[in-house]
């Protein structure tokens, strides 16, 4: 686009202000064009066509802001000598060939980036810099440049933004394939997706080869897929993120495991569009943690029978002696069944914890009514500590549909929680209430409480809270984790309410039908 001294004054016909020209200005350039031209401009700065020479005439505070420099210490000077060439730039960014062009060509000429590096004489040192600008022509009566119109923006930051999100895709990409991880991206909208070459490799492929999503799924273990996949996926759409570990076969039938995890990204609608994740073979350390539970399994089982035996001589030793009367052999016979109980109580923890992460953990399923399994609970829980106080009133039937012998677990684990980590003289309370179509169950001690840091890990497997209140209480951290397990295949939800020196609340919720 050209532009002539005429049409600036016809456009701009207005009171000339307060610019700052040169006074070689010659008169038939309006100085009321620059007020308008240079307040619209992020940084203008006008050079006469003089070549080689560019004498500096007219520059906004803009360009002088942006630039470090003084009016007085430009204004009169070629452009070369109030910014020194740089030497390094290449044809098409090099500002003495690019004025050049624009007197030759009478065309406007733009250069969308450019580093010019701007002294800074505060800190007494070149600070880095990259531009863009555009250089435009404004022509004569003879149809030949007269002056050039130099604009310049300020790109740093966004180059800066640029470089960083390349240098972290780098370290990101240094990073998965250190730790052989694969990545992939699908979009939500049209089902589009996308992954590295060691996804191939993780699903028993060749390296490099494309497989669809569909192709990919049908590696999945049947069950994995419509039991954990799929549930995961519809969850990652409301909560933001999905992590979880599934079995997958090889085209040669072998057996694998592969953790996959990620997060969801929504776009200025608050709807979900994209799904980014990870995949990684976590079948080595999968087997080892298998190896494991069947070694804890193998060894809880054999602790059974011999525990069993100990715990029936006891009871037929305190029945022997119950009328001998002496209250020295009875407490210590009744003491002696209770480190039994308890032991046999670990046993079956252990026991159940294998069989939860093996995938063999079931639930047998009936109908019955919650509170008499709560009373039938806390009658056993209660003979492991009769001095305490536990107090549950029973209003109605609540009928639930679930696996009243791990019900009866959780509700235990509360207990025996409660009993551990509050006062022996103060009460335990436990109740029960239908909640819309949910069943709540809760157990409320007066004993130290959880800091809130501590609430979020208790459900953790193996989890203990640091603190020099617990530190002789024993326990291994895999109730909770348990209860955690069983509720969540309930279907239900589980919690704890909790302020630090005034006592906790543990509860779950189960729908009525699971």
């Amino acid at each position: 686009m050209l532009y002539s001294i005429s049409a600036y004054f016809h456009v701009f016909n207005c009171k000339a202000d307060t610019i700052t020209m040169s006074t070689n200005l010659p008169p038939d350039l309006p100085a009321d064009i620059f007020k308008v031209v240079f307040e619209k401009s992020p940084g203008s700065l006008l050079v006469k066509g003089d070549a080689p020479c560019f004498t500096i005439v007219a520059v906004s505070d803009s360009y002088l802001e942006v630039t470090s420099s003084k009016r007085e210490a430009i204004l009169g000077k070629g452009f070369f000598e109030a910014f020194p060439e740089d030497k390094t730039l290449t044809d098409d960014t090099n500002a003495r060939n690019v004025f050049n062009k624009v007197v030759e060509t009478r065309q406007k000429i733009d250069v969308p980036t450019y580093r010019f590096d701007v002294y800074d004489p505060d800190k007494k040192t070149a600070e880095i810099k990259y531009w863009s600008c555009n250089n435009t022509p404004i022509l004569n009566a003879d149809n030949n440049v007269a002056y050039i119109l130099n604009t310049v923006v300020d790109i740093t930051k966004e180059i800066n933004a640029r470089q960083a999100v390349i240098e972290n895709e780098y370290r990101l990409r240094l990073a998965t394939e250190a730790a052989a991880m694969a990545t992939w991206d699908l979009g939500l909208q049209d089902q589009t997706f996308i992954s590295s070459a060691r996804m191939a490799e993780i699903f028993g492929h060749l390296p490099g080869k494309v497989l669809s999503l569909p192709e990919l799924q049908t590696q999945l273990d049947a069950d994995d897929l419509n039991n954990i996949a799929i549930p995961a996926y519809h969850e990652a759409l409301t909560k933001g993120n999905y992590v979880y570990e599934v079995r997958i076969y090889w085209p040669d039938g072998s057996l694998r495991w592969i953790k996959i995890q990620g997060i969801v990204i929504y776009d200025d609608k608050n709807s979900p569009f994209r799904m980014l994740g990870t995949v990684i073979d976590i079948t080595d350390s999968k087997c080892d943690e298998i190896r494991k539970n069947d070694f804890i399994a193998m060894a809880s089982h054999e602790l059974k029978t011999p525990l069993t035996s100990i715990k029936a001589y006891v009871q037929i030793l305190a029945k022997k002696l119950s009328a001998s009367n002496d209250d020295f052999v009875n407490n210590i016979l009744l003491k002696t069944g209770n480190q039994v109980n308890k032991m046999t109580d670990l046993i079956h923890a252990f026991l159940d914890l294998s069989k939860l992460e093996s995938g063999k953990l079931q639930l047998k399923i009936t109908t019955f009514d919650i509170n008499k399994v709560i009373e039938d609970t806390i009658a056993e829980t209660s003979l492991l500590s009769a001095s305490r106080k536990i107090e549950f009133v029973q209003k109605k039937e609540l009928t639930v549909s679930a696996d009243s012998e791990k019900i009866s677990q959780v509700i235990s684990n509360f207990l025996s929680n409660a009993f551990k980590y509050s006062d022996k003289g103060t009460p335990i309370s436990v109740t029960s209430a239908q909640q819309n179509d949910s069943i709540r169950v809760s157990v409320t001690d007066k004993g130290i409480g959880i800091k809130p840091r501590d609430q979020e890990k208790l459900f953790q497997r193996f989890y203990r809270v640091e603190s020099d209140k617990v530190k002789n209480i024993s326990g291994f951290g895999i109730g909770l984790y348990l209860a955690s397990e069983i509720i969540q295949r309930h279907k239900g939800t589980i919690g704890v309410e909790s302020e630090e020196d005034m006592g906790a609340t543990f509860y779950f919720t189960l729908p009525e039908n699971v």
